[in-house]
């Protein structure tokens, strides 16, 4: 995808860190940006899939007839004549592609269920309409077997989570529980979250074309290169024979990162009927195969002498994977460097059901950690009698709390300040209760945003041309965060030249590797490698004899050269092995000498009806130490926007599960609910652009942080206007009654 930045910038002065307009603004604005579903080919057909029924068991018959016989159908896939698939590999750190699988079943090749929801058929049509008809009119039956689906019964059952490269299960440090007992004030308390959905505006959504044994994919994904590598294993291809095109994606969340059954399965029916297959999961379907975030029970226990030290910090987890697949969520990982405790215990337990397996969320496993921790800081800040900023304050860590590392940088102190300020937090009165607006209780509420940072690889192209452009070329993601925007102003400023010369093309397989839009790195990961390709540029204008005064384009054109293009990285096959080694080496030397984070500080207002139990967000107020800011603009959209689904998961959001037979209950918009512009308040966002300086021109990332901490707040400004602590998930009318 190309997109060349509006003409708002006409001066050579450095645009790292100013409001410039979204170089994807007006085409999605006007409609000329094409999503996934929006792009066609000659002879296309429509698929829809045939979910399974129960929750575990084998198929003992399955008949077509009826679907077969609707007009327009081009054909049924079933395990009895579907093409062969290879199975998903196991996850190696060699090779970070197998990360991206969303479960290890071999969707078609096989008469097993593992969840209910598990695509079974798919049906091809020349019309979605038709498909989606003769898809209800596929019927299976079944020889079931004792399945485990209830997460509150299996609970335990929950086995000690295991550490990993990426993750650790447990982390101690001196005698947690042997404090906790001797501790003068301590609070001990248990909390709960249950399963959620990513519900982005675009649903996932595939087109596959063959054309031999090449494949061509259309695909509304986070996570390009991944998927090209999943798509060459699963069909015994190799990975040149695979294009993936993501130009633009409407929102992932983490859900998009993964490769699941409805992907696959595109493929797989294109290669079957030797046509071009699109496929668009319904809003159902996206519940019943893609998987949402885990629930979770939590303990947080807090032990503190009468000044508030604390001495004891114990933070434990129970989390859920399917048993043919999931990603363990990092629960406790804020638990160990948000507080200087002088004994911490963190723990983590997984239990294996037979549901679909659990995704990657928005910062997974910080989001609900922070609501546990930061609604029990705020519990102890009311046993002690003090201020629950002042008690934060009281116990910031100098050091990495749990392992005496360096902070790569920390200015959370300075976060509150400012946003106590803009806030107002000095004229909240500290009792419950005490605050009212007319009939309204009003509470105010704070919490601390925690998420870890980290660089991956990612391989750039840059070509000068003698008429003065630059064009960047990176296989990106851009999921409405603004990702070539920005790199357009990394580049511009690098060189010395106007950003609107600069043109980035992302959203392509053919194009350089970068890695997936998640975890925060994106951003940093790509100008990393587009500083450094920037760096080489330079080196060959000054080779070139290039004076201070003479702009890059005069030294191509007194030299006679088009152009002038330089490499960072490679994706041949020793190329990527070389990019896994340098990733590998530096997250290894990283995870040694630093302790690199993105930080952040919510105020929250509240005002709640005390008859009704209503809660309405009333003023948000966030202050963030996430390192410099390369945008203004997108900077401030990303954090409201994580606010906005904090927000959601706090107050009303969560996935039904019917506890005997493992089925999705409200897999809808119409039952699953997400905030409303009603229901979101002004929000205010400020952030000390304060550069870390083991970070590439000094970014962390904000796309997880924002989230973090949220309900946190939330749940917090609720006890201070109504004196009731609210300990599970969602926040709902019934629970303040």
């Amino acid at each position: 995808m190309t997109q060349t930045l509006p003409e708002t910038t006409t001066t050579r002065e450095s645009v790292v860190g100013k409001p410039v307009d979204r170089v994807d603004g007006t085409a999605k604005t006007t409609g000329e940006a094409r999503f996934t579903a929006e792009f066609s080919h000659p002879d296309l057909t429509h698929a829809a899939l045939v979910h399974a029924t129960v929750s575990r068991g084998r198929i003992t018959a399955i008949d077509t007839s009826a679907a077969s016989a609707v007009p327009g159908v081009v054909t049924v896939l079933t395990h009895h004549n579907a093409p062969a698939l290879k199975s998903p590999r196991k996850v190696t750190p060699t090779d970070l592609s197998t990360m991206a699988s969303g479960t290890s079943v071999n969707y078609l090749n096989t008469d097993e269920v593992h969840w209910d929801g598990q695509p079974i058929a798919v049906v091809v049509a020349e019309s979605a309409l038709a498909a989606r008809e003769a898809a209800a009119l596929v019927r299976v039956t079944y020889e079931t077997a004792e399945s485990t689906v209830d997460f509150t019964a299996e609970e335990p059952a929950a086995k000690p989570q295991k550490n990993n490269l990426v993750m650790q299960g447990s982390a101690k440090k001196g005698d947690a529980e042997a404090a906790f007992t001797a501790a003068p004030v301590k609070v001990d308390r248990r909390f709960t979250t249950p399963p959620l959905h990513h519900n982005a505006i675009e649903p996932h959504a595939t087109l596959a074309v063959w054309d031999g044994d090449r494949l061509t994919v259309h695909d509304a994904t986070q996570s390009i290169d991944w998927l090209r590598s999943h798509l060459a294993l699963r069909f015994g291809i190799p990975t040149r024979s695979v294009r993936v095109i993501a130009p633009f994606v409407g929102g992932g969340f983490g859900g998009k990162g993964f490769i699941w059954a409805g992907t696959i399965l595109t493929a797989l029916a294109a290669r079957a009927t030797g046509r071009p297959v699109r496929l668009v999961l319904t809003r159902e379907s996206v519940y019943r195969t893609v998987g949402g975030r885990t629930p979770s029970t939590q303990r947080v226990a807090l032990g503190a002498r009468t000044d508030g030290t604390l001495t004891s910090l114990i933070h434990t987890s129970v989390t859920r994977l399917g048993r043919v697949g999931g990603t363990p969520e990092a629960v406790t990982s804020q638990s160990k460097h948000l507080y200087a405790a002088e004994n911490i215990l963190v723990r983590q337990n997984l239990v294996e059901l037979d549901l679909v397996s659990n995704a990657a969320m928005r910062a997974p496993g910080e989001a609900i950690g922070t609501f546990a921790l930061e609604a029990s800081i705020d519990e102890l800040a009311y046993e002690l009698g003090m201020d629950p900023i002042e008690l934060r304050m009281h116990n910031e860590p100098e050091r990495n709390p749990i392992d005496g590392k360096q902070f790569a940088r920390r200015h959370l102190r300075e976060a509150y300040r400012v946003g106590a300020e803009r806030f107002g937090w000095a004229d909240r009165t500290p009792e419950p209760r005490s605050m009212r607006d007319g009939r309204w209780l009003v509470g105010m509420g704070v919490a601390s945003a925690f998420h870890p940072s980290m660089l991956f690889v990612a391989n750039v192209v840059v070509r000068l041309s003698v008429d003065g452009t630059v064009l960047v070329h990176c296989g990106l993601q851009e999921m409405g965060m603004g990702s070539a925007t920005v790199q357009a102003q990394v580049a511009a400023d690098a060189l010395g030249v106007p950003v609107e010369s600069v043109r980035v093309e992302y959203g392509d397989s053919t194009l350089p590797m970068a890695p997936g839009a998640g975890g925060s790195m994106q951003t940093a990961s790509v100008a990393n490698s587009l500083l450094a390709a920037c760096e080489k540029l330079e080196r060959k204008l000054t080779k070139l004899g290039r004076s201070p005064q003479e702009s890059p384009a005069a030294v191509l054109a007194r030299e006679g050269l088009p152009s002038l293009e330089v490499s960072v990285g490679s994706d041949t096959r020793l190329g990527r092995m070389a990019g896994q080694l340098r990733f590998m080496s530096k997250f290894l030397m990283d995870q040694r000498r630093w302790m690199k984070a993105a930080l952040g500080a919510h105020f929250c207002e509240v005002r709640v009806d005390p008859d009704t139990g209503e809660v309405r967000v009333s003023r948000w107020t966030a202050s963030f130490d996430v390192g410099r800011v390369l945008n203004a603009k997108t900077a401030t959209s990303q954090l409201k926007g994580g606010i906005v689904m904090g927000i959601g998961m706090a107050l009303a959001e969560q996935t039904l599960i019917d506890p005997r037979n493992g089925r999705i209950m409200n897999p809808s918009l119409a039952e699953y609910h997400v905030p409303v512009h009603a229901d979101i308040p002004p929000i205010d966002i400020t952030y000390l652009d304060e550069p870390d300086p083991t970070m590439p021109l000094g970014l962390v990332g904000i796309g997880e942080v924002s989230i973090t901490g949220v309900a946190g707040a939330i749940a917090n400004a609720i006890h201070h206007a109504t004196g009731k602590r609210i300990r599970d998930l969602p926040i709902t009318l019934d629970k303040l009654l």
